[in-house]
């Protein structure tokens, strides 16, 4: 057993049952550090660090609560107005095997996880679907080692579990015509959604969640909650303060909402019967919502935006997540050189070529 630093923080290592564990003391004092290793010994030897002379039960600390008592009751409260993928998160119970829901959090393992990927594909889930199952299986068991619930050394094992392969990446967007197209066809209530999305690449649940004091109408919008956790500034192009202007002269008075419901008074909280209409009116197939998204980014790209300034209008904590876009800045370049073709042809003269 030991006590050693890990960056600013002091850890402790113990060997037990043949098993190397280690957890953090969650300080960088080290007087601290050295008095909850002392109790740990204590507890180790069996005694209780508080009475010396009263024998305890020898054991690390792990939670004896099942998985689903874990994420139901403590990871699913945590999330709330934290993430703006919670009515995900609140599904997740739905798509897990009933045996998984009932293991104690020290009994999850690479082969539970494993065996629970088996499952996913047996159900013909798409490896997309897979996936982000799995990452948000490994977000909440992280948590559960934040709060001291699991080791480290379940969490390290967890982490080998590694996502499905040959997952696709779907880039659907529009071209200038299909925008065009999409934005006459929608209802005066959708359109200026729409438009704000096209111009921002704002997700949907931003947008539907956007107030008055999100925006300035001078030019810029700002979000406080976004799905990464972090804020972001999106600044706004004429046409789009235009609209925002023209949304604020007839604002409701009764509500903080920008996108309001006229007959109910409250927001919109889904969009996709109105949308799919728009879409089949406009002759646009297999483009959901979220593809409004990727438009206003491979516009971007087309247009010789670089990557860098992509990904912070998008809120992309990972560069990763933007060089989906990059072949078509090649692409785009590739056609415009070709387009030179039409007029400008090899031309052989003696001695010349």
């Amino acid at each position: 057993m030991s006590l050693y630093k890990r960056g600013n923080i002091w850890w402790i290592a113990v060997t037990k049952d043949g098993k190397r564990h280690f957890f953090s003391t969650k300080t960088s004092d080290k007087k601290k550090a050295q008095e909850i290793y002392a109790k740990v010994l204590l507890r180790l030897s069996g005694t209780d660090a508080e009475n010396p002379t009263k024998k305890v039960e020898n054991r690390l600390p792990q939670s004896n609560i099942t998985f689903a008592e874990f994420f139901k009751n403590q990871y699913l409260p945590w999330c709330y107005g934290r993430y703006e993928d919670y009515r995900i998160k609140k599904y997740y119970l739905n798509i897990l095997p009933e045996h998984f829901k009932q293991l104690k959090l020290y009994q999850i393992s690479i082969v539970e996880i494993e065996k629970l990927q088996t499952h996913w594909i047996s159900k013909e889930y798409s490896k997309a679907t897979s996936n982000k199952y799995l990452a948000i299986l490994k977000a909440s068991l992280a948590k559960a080692y934040e709060w001291d619930m699991i080791t480290e050394e379940i969490l390290k094992s967890l982490k080998k579990v590694k996502p499905l392969r040959g997952e696709t990446k779907r880039l659907r967007y529009l071209t200038e015509d299909e925008i065009i197209k999409l934005l006459d066809n929608c209802e005066s209530y959708l359109y200026p959604i729409v438009f704000v999305a096209l111009n921002t690449g704002m997700r949907k649940s931003e947008i539907l969640n956007l107030t008055w004091n999100n925006v300035d109408l001078n030019g810029l919008i700002l979000l406080e909650k976004t799905k990464n956790g972090e804020r972001r500034e999106i600044p706004m192009n004429e046409p789009l303060k235009q609209l925002f202007r023209q949304l604020f002269i007839k604002r409701r008075l009764d509500t903080e909402y920008v996108f309001v419901n006229p007959e109910t008074g409250k927001r919109y909280i889904d969009l996709k019967r109105s949308f799919a209409t728009a879409c089949k009116k406009s002759g646009i197939r297999d483009f959901h919502f979220h593809d409004l998204r990727h438009t206003f980014a491979s516009q971007l790209v087309m247009n010789g935006v670089d990557l860098k300034t992509v990904q912070e209008l998008l809120g992309h904590k990972d560069i990763k997540m933007t060089l989906r876009y990059s072949h078509l800045s090649q692409a785009h370049k590739k056609e415009a050189v070709n387009k030179i073709t039409g007029f400008l042809k090899i031309t052989r003269k003696q001695g010349k070529i």
